[in-house]
């Protein structure tokens, strides 16, 4: 890996283009470099992922409306939408939005979390569009995730956003634009100005993530996706984009980060270096916010040493500064607490989390928020129990580079009516590359399976499984395959949405 140091330049300077951070970007992007075999079966082990949960959402209101927003543009030779028929296919960028939303919805897909944090999976809808629209093969796809995936993670490495509060699809359109780029086999200079163009595009507040959270939280990824399609079509018609975008004199960096005299450096690959970035990511074994799978699973190991739960008289979570500020009581939002909240909310509330975990010694995607489990009294009574507290050996651990080191787990300190103090702490989630049980090819099957019960029906579930599996060796025009299908009957029952513009 290289390592780029990228800091505002004024517009006076002698900065060349070929410096650009945009620019180096690109040239990972345009490198024609093989894909390992490791990285490939990890693509197809995303792709499983994002379908899995995509179908545990398909009937949701958000993926609802997104679903019939992108049914009114019909498109030739066009991508396909998660539940529709393979026959039916929407205008790439569209595709793109409708199977974001139902992919971001249950936020129950993978993550990588370092500087900044993410969910490079939110690559996938866009750059499979693309694919499939363009009539690639399951190679060409393959090489375009790498790309997507490298990207984003190489930023997210090193460059952070949340301390700012600019949401993090930031490092996703650029990564989206750069993956569609490689998918495409297009010159540096196109990926550049679309990578530009798709950053500047898609910068936005984190207020999407706090207080009262809303559907835009599953939105706003699936924008950034839909924008990235966008600046590559406008970048192949020969237009350009605000350069430097990162480093100009009123470039991100300047007005959006850390200001004119900061520094960020950017690990890349160098020339003719495999694209293995998405081994350093993982997936979830729950349904809730990354900083969750690990207390989850505490919490599943904690209560067999509880004899009576309603005999609690606190419980702290000991963890890093990201978990005690975004889902945690450092955060300072009362609606952590509410069991009125949305279920977006709930889900960046690592106190109901662990109460919900605690008492039921499970997790699922939809019983654990439906509203009746979120009021229950004994519930309410134990969540307002629980705070979180930082702690600097977990927040050092938490940002370390040495992935044997690297955590995002919590200590917890339950503290009985009696005076007892029960204290245990996991590091990594039971899912997690270095936890008891590593999700592998068969673990995303059984959670695509889990996911899909009563949704698709069985053969078309082994369809799209063995299609996935094969993704390498489809050939032009056969990556329609790259979707499932479900019944009429099951999509009649999803809400009715307003009609909106069209």
């Amino acid at each position: 890996m290289q390592a780029h140091t990228v800091r505002t330049h004024r517009s006076a300077e002698d900065f060349p283009q070929s410096e650009h951070l945009a620019a180096k970007i690109a040239e990972v992007a345009a490198d024609p470099v093989a894909v390992p075999d490791d990285t490939a079966e990890m693509v197809v082990n995303r792709i499983i992922d994002d379908a899995a949960v995509a179908a545990a959402a398909l009937v949701r209101r958000p993926v609802t409306s997104a679903r019939a927003q992108a049914m009114r543009h019909p498109f030739s030779p066009g991508s396909t939408v998660f539940g529709l028929s393979r026959a039916e296919r929407f205008s790439p960028e569209w595709a793109a939005w409708a199977n974001g939303v139902a992919v971001r919805e249950l936020d129950f897909h993978d993550t990588f979390l370092a500087a900044e944090y993410s969910h490079p999976g939110d690559n996938i809808p866009p750059v499979l569009a693309v694919a499939q629209h363009a009539e690639r093969s399951g190679a060409d796809l393959i090489r375009g995730l790498a790309t997507a995936y490298e990207i984003q993670i190489d930023l997210a490495t090193g460059m952070c956003l949340h301390e700012h509060k600019i949401d993090h699809v930031a490092h996703l359109g650029p990564s989206a634009a750069a993956g569609i780029g490689t998918l495409l086999k297009l010159d540096t200079e196109t990926i550049y100005q679309a990578v530009g163009q798709a950053l500047h595009t898609t910068t936005a507040t984190r207020q999407s993530r706090k207080g009262l959270i809303s559907s835009w939280k599953a939105y706003a990824p699936a924008f950034a996706g839909k924008m990235a399609v966008e600046a590559v079509d406008r970048a192949m018609r020969g237009e350009t984009s605000p350069a430097p975008i990162w480093e100009g004199e009123d470039g991100v960096i300047a007005w959006l980060l850390s200001g004119p005299d900061a520094e960020y450096v950017i690990p890349l690959p160098g020339p003719g270096e495999p694209k293995r970035a998405i081994l350093d990511s993982y997936t979830k074994a729950h349904s809730a916010e990354y900083q969750s799978q690990a207390p989850i699973d505490l919490a599943r190991r904690m209560r067999s040493r509880i004899p009576d739960l309603d005999q609690i008289e606190s419980i702290v979570l000991h963890t890093s500064h990201h978990t005690h500020y975004v889902i945690g009581t450092g955060s300072g939002d009362p609606q952590k607490f509410d069991p009125h909240a949305s279920r977006e909310t709930l889900d960046h509330s690592v106190m109901y989390i662990f109460a919900v975990a605690l008492q039921d010694g499970d997790w699922h995607h939809e019983r654990s928020y439906a509203p009746e489990r979120a009021a229950r009294p004994d519930t309410v009574e134990l969540w307002r129990k629980i705070s979180t507290a930082e702690d600097p050996e977990w927040t050092r651990r938490y940002h370390s580079t040495d992935p044997a080191e690297k955590a995002f787990g919590a200590r917890a300190e339950i503290t009985m009516q009696n005076g007892d103090v029960i204290v245990d702490e996991l590091a990594v989630a039971d899912a997690h590359p270095l936890g008891a049980k590593p999700f592998a090819r068969e673990d995303y099957i059984a959670k695509f399976h889990t996911l899909a019960e009563g949704v698709i029906e069985d053969a078309e579930q082994q369809r799209f499984l063995d299609a996935a599996a094969a993704t390498a060796d489809l050939g032009p025009g056969q990556l329609d395959q790259l979707t499932f299908t479900v019944s009429e009957e099951f999509l009649a029952g999803a809400p009715t949405v307003g009609k909106g513009l069209f």
